[in-house]
């Protein structure tokens, strides 16, 4: 490809609304151009990119027996509404009429589409175990696209759908394809990413992992052990904190606090710690008049995820309506109405001495023993998981880093098929709901995180698999009779050796060739000028290494494939 030829419009401003390095990067150097929020063309050299991803998960797949096929873009409400998620999945998914008043839907996910296929082509357990897959272009309407191809709307994913005939056998096929994660991301260059256990949220099911890049950029936030190996996104990440050795016989009894309502005036105000306090947290459920009230010891926040998980239901902030059950800033978990939904933290179990609202303007209750006053059947975790509480596994000291999803796995069960009455026959002839496993990955956060990590204040450093070209050639001087000779010879020879070259045959300064070179992040660049010919040498160097190497330029075809080997050998060990 020449570069006089490619349309792909690089710049050396910082775009005003790029926030972080990968969104910078792939603007600057003319990867991505945003049509709308969340919304972008890809140029060639993104594009190609795109497809060397696709390819090496096309190939992982497949090796895992996969097999390819094309669910619909559009497809009909009733589709979705056998599955329940015609109506729990809020505004991401975008719903329209065709012209026959007929209610559709953009497909932002393919259960529904992957259950319907196998329902109708599948009948007996001697089908499986069956895993099938396909690369699609999707479109959720993201309340907040940023980053980039970081989170946007439109985007291209893998994703891929296995059924079984138990759990055994999911449990088995699931990890083949953590394995092929990690084979994956590898190959494609990655370095710095570690899978996690996390929340299934509109998919569904028991189990799941992320495979998460770690970065501070990263807008997931991460949980992990400094002294052992436990890891878990923040959803669902739990911890152990330190309880209280003694218990105190305080009797429960009012006190006035006045104005006083959030837990720092109220802990300011009595002289105790917010450990010592009940933090009551109101929610409201979608869609819904019904109000939900969180207890949870004052140091510690609720985790909505968790919540949302313990109650089957989608709640929201309150915000703050008028609600004759509740005193907002003096709700306590004595005497609460029971009009409302009350989840009571595990934090609270066996604490004793505590400070609650009494449910009334200006009182708190002190002395509260939570096991003693409050007459709660059942404490669960809805805690959020913080830096030095201690591991639940090893007692270790824990850590929190941010990171982005790079692709996640999830064992469904029968949430879809026994939802869509999909059976088949089993071996003793009665009918059964096949397990289902599903595995996504996103083919332009892929880029984005290729670029967020590989890069350095000159550009992106692409690794060999994926990057547009293999080589990006710099003619320095083109004008010059000999040095066009020279370099017109050696990209058609480069060529015709099935390397990929990008040749920069315009006629400019050095410094403009270098930045370009630099800022687009080829591997390999090499210089061709009046200099190198007088030695009949070209210069070769590794875009993520400082020094170069002259190379005869006889020679050159052979060093630069030899190159070219090494660095994908490396990648695909």
């Amino acid at each position: 490809m020449l570069v006089s030829k490619l349309v792909c419009e690089r710049m050396k401003e910082v775009p005003q609304d790029a926030k972080i390095i990968s969104h910078i990067l792939l603007i600057r150097a003319g990867f991505i151009k945003q049509v709308a929020g969340g919304i972008y063309t890809m140029t060639m050299p993104c594009q190609k990119m795109s497809l060397k991803i696709q390819k090496i998960i096309r190939e992982e797949m497949d090796a895992e027996e996969g097999q390819e096929v094309l669910f619909p873009v559009v497809m009909p409400r009733e589709l979705w509404e056998q599955s329940g998620r015609y109506s729990s999945i809020g505004q991401e998914m975008v719903r329209f009429k065709d012209r026959n008043d007929r209610d559709m839907l953009l497909g932002m996910t393919h259960e529904e589409a992957a259950v319907h296929l196998v329902n109708h082509t599948v009948s007996s357990y001697q089908q499986l175990p069956l895993m099938i897959y396909q690369i699609q272009t999707k479109f959720r309407d993201e309340a907040r696209p940023r980053g980039g191809l970081i989170r946007v709307r439109e985007f291209t994913m893998k994703d891929a759908y296995s059924f079984h005939c138990d759990n055994a056998d999911l449990e088995r096929y699931y990890y083949r394809m953590y394995d092929a994660y990690y084979r994956i991301f590898k190959r494609i260059g990655l370095k710095n990413f570690v899978d996690v256990k996390s929340d299934s949220g509109m998919m569904g099911g028991s189990i799941a992992h992320e495979f998460m890049l770690l970065t501070p950029d990263g807008e997931d936030s991460i949980v992990f052990c400094n002294d052992g190996d436990y890891r878990a996104n923040m959803e669902v990440a739990t911890s152990v904190i330190d309880k209280p050795s003694t218990k105190s016989d305080e009797q429960a009894h009012e006190i006035f606090t006045g104005e006083d309502k959030t837990i720092e005036e109220v802990c300011r105000r009595l002289g105790v710690p917010a450990s010592k306090t009940v933090k009551a947290v109101v929610y409201a459920v979608k869609g819904s008049d019904e109000l939900v009230v969180a207890f949870i010891r004052g140091d510690l926040e609720v985790n909505e995820a968790k919540l949302k998980k313990e109650l089957g239901k989608n709640v929201v902030a309150y915000d703050g309506g008028i609600s004759e059950d509740i005193v907002c800033g003096n709700i306590g978990a004595i005497g609460l109405s029971d009009k409302l939904i009350k989840v009571f933290d595990k934090s609270l179990q066996g604490e004793s001495g505590m400070i609650t609202g009494a449910n009334k303007p200006e009182y708190h209750i002190a002395g509260v023993d939570a096991d003693r006053d409050v007459g709660v059947d059942e404490f669960v975790d809805i805690a959020k998981a913080a830096a030095g509480h201690k591991c639940p596994i090893c007692g270790g000291t824990l850590r929190v880093e941010n990171g982005i999803e790079r692709g996640n796995i999830f064992q469904l069960g029968t949430k879809y098929t026994a939802a869509m009455n999909m059976t088949v026959h089993g071996q003793d002839g009665v009918a059964f709901n096949p397990i289902m496993g599903c595995y996504g990955i996103g083919v332009g956060r892929a880029i984005g995180s290729i670029a967020q990590e590989s890069n350095d204040e000159y550009g992106l450093i692409l690794p060999m698999s994926v990057a547009p070209w293999q080589v990006h050639v710099c003619a320095l001087r083109y004008d010059d009779e000999a040095v066009k000779a020279k370099a017109d010879k050696l990209y058609a020879d480069l060529t015709a050796a099935g390397v990929e070259v990008l040749f920069d045959d315009r006629n400019c300064g050095a410094g403009v060739k270098f930045a370009d070179a630099d800022l687009m992040g080829m591997p390999i660049r090499v210089v061709i000028s009046p200099k190198t010919l007088a030695a009949d040498q070209i210069e070769v160097k590794l875009r993520k290494e400082k020094n170069a190497e002259r190379v005869a330029l006889s020679d050159a075809v052979g060093a630069i494939k030899d190159i070219i080997a090494k660095e994908l050998a490396a990648l695909n060990a």
